[in-house]
């Protein structure tokens, strides 16, 4: 990613910080964050598998 461009911001007559303006790649790494904490959060409840049964399985599924 290049270097972090200053913010710019739209403000309304008083001054006061109503919009900000981001680059297109950053907007998107956003959205991006923003769909794998979601999808963390969805995920919370569910149950985990050790990593050591995770490689047992996928070699018993002939997928390693």
């Amino acid at each position: 990613m290049p270097a972090q461009q200053k913010t710019k911001y739209i403000t309304d007559d008083e001054g006061n910080r109503v919009s900000v303006v981001l680059p297109v790649d950053q907007y998107q790494e956003l959205l991006e964050d923003l769909e794998d904490l979601a999808t963390v959060a969805e995920r919370r409840g569910e149950e985990t598998v050790s990593h050591d049964e995770l490689i047992k399985s996928l070699k018993a599924d002939g997928k390693l």
